[in-house]
Parts: structure tokens; C-alpha cells; sequence
């Protein structure tokens, strides 16, 4: 598929927009990403021009979220286990994933220092950054983790393995952000630069819209943009002349 790294914006636009990888970029500790010194704004300035029809869609807990980017937007939390509102807050705890299948992944990232888990309300990731030859093993330990619990899935992103529900599916979340309103009768754009990301992007495109892939890899999207550094010039762009 042809690849330009300039995608349309217009007011008729419906933006979704990932955070890790996107929106800022991927660190060792996921604790230490935060938007730019300007991020909440240009997000809120933009958001005002689109009438509200923006979303930041992520992996991270809704409330992990909530804490790093402003309440003035639409937040979707744990690849679409929950959203919030603009002007809404998340509940203060999220619904746990099974004990038992927390303390399989728990063991399984023990074996390889520098590996470790995030519990992510029903959702657990696998983080292997600091140990890339653990994926091949946290790979299988993952899967064979889910036997027992057919209602939960494996997903391999960029050094992370996702357990989740299967209903935690961004591009079900994207689906289900298009009835809203804000958003109704509008071209869906979902910008994001992992596995999970793709699923919205196919969801949008079969919504009439399309997708921006961050980075390099294989993708579904019609669009590209190098790296978050280059999202945040058009994103600023489009925040003062859309």
C-alpha cells in the first residue's frame, strides 16, 4: 500500500489517538512517559475544533491514562475496557484479572531478569525491554497461561505481551466511539504504532476513514509518520488551522 506522511485532518474528522509509542515515546518504564510540556493543550485546542469527536484510545489502565493526559477528552483505557467522558473520572479501581493467572505470568517473568509484569485492571502485560531474549519463552508461558481461561487472549506488541479479555479490542472500542454524538456521521483516523493500533485502524477504514502507522512495520493504515516528535508537529499544526 502506498504510504504518505501527511494525513488529512478536516472538521469532519473523528480522531483516535494511541499514547505509548505516539503520543510520547516508548521508555524502559512505562512510569516515566509523559506528553509534551504543550501536549494537554494542543489535545484540548484540537479537540475544541473537532467538537469533541477526539479520542485517546490506549493499552494503559484508564486510570494510568487519565493521570497523564487532560480530562478535557474522550479517554478509552485497557485497549477499550472502559472510558471516560470529557470532564468524567475513572472509578477509583479497575475489576482485577484472575489471581491465578496473574501469579502464572508473575512466575513466568521471574525466570528472566529484567522481564516484568503490569497489571492492568482484567488486562496483564508482559514487559521484556531490558530482556529481549525472554520473548520467545514469555511468548509460550503466556499462552499456555490462558488455557484455563478461554475468555482471554495473547498479544504480541512492540516488548510486550498483552493477556487480555477478548473484548478488550481496540478496534471494538473505535466501533462503539462511533455511536457517540461527537462522533456520529464522521471519517474515523486512528493514529497509533503497535499491534493493538492496528485493529482500529482496520475498523476505521471499514467505517470509511483510515489509519496513520508511527514508526516502520507492516500495517493496515494508508498513511505514516516517522515517530511521535512528527505527530505532535502535525497535531499543532492542525490545532491552530483546522
Amino acid at each position: 500500500m502506498s504510504m504518505t506522511t501527511v494525513p488529512p485532518l478536516d472538521p469532519d474528522s473523528a480522531l483516535f489517538l494511541d499514547f505509548d509509542g505516539t503520543l510520547a515515546p516508548l521508555q524502559d518504564d512505562p512510569q516515566t512517559v509523559r506528553l509534551p510540556r504543550d501536549g494537554a493543550a494542543v489535545l484540548e485546542e484540537l479537540n475544541d475544533r473537532l467538537h469533541g469527536a477526539l479520542a485517546l484510545i490506549s493499552g494503559r489502565d484508564l486510570r494510568d491514562l487519565s493521570r497523564r493526559t487532560p480530562q478535557g477528552v474522550w479517554r478509552i483505557g485497557g485497549h477499550g475496557l472502559e472510558r471516560c467522558a470529557p470532564g468524567e473520572a475513572p472509578t477509583p479501581a479497575p475489576a482485577p484479572a484472575p489471581a491465578a493467572l496473574a501469579a502464572a505470568l508473575q512466575e513466568a517473568s521471574a525466570n528472566h531478569p529484567g522481564a516484568w509484569i503490569e497489571a492492568k485492571g482484567e488486562a496483564l502485560a508482559l514487559h521484556y525491554r531490558a530482556a529481549p531474549r525472554a520473548e520467545a519463552d514469555l511468548l509460550r508461558a503466556a499462552t499456555a497461561s490462558i488455557a484455563a481461561y478461554p475468555d482471554y487472549v495473547v498479544q504480541a506488541g512492540k516488548c510486550v505481551i498483552e493477556v487480555k479479555p477478548r473484548r478488550a479490542d481496540k478496534g471494538a472500542a473505535l466501533t462503539r466511539q462511533m455511536d457517540e454524538p461527537a462522533f456520529r456521521s464522521r471519517a474515523p483516523l486512528m493514529v497509533g504504532d503497535d499491534a493493538t493500533d492496528e485493529d482500529a485502524m482496520r475498523a476505521a477504514r471499514r467505517l470509511g476513514g483510515d489509519g496513520v502507522k508511527v514508526g516502520p512495520g507492516e500495517t493496515a493504515a494508508a498513511f505514516r509518520m516517522p515517530d511521535p516528535a512528527a505527530v505532535w508537529t502535525w497535531l499543532r499544526h492542525h490545532a491552530r488551522n483546522l
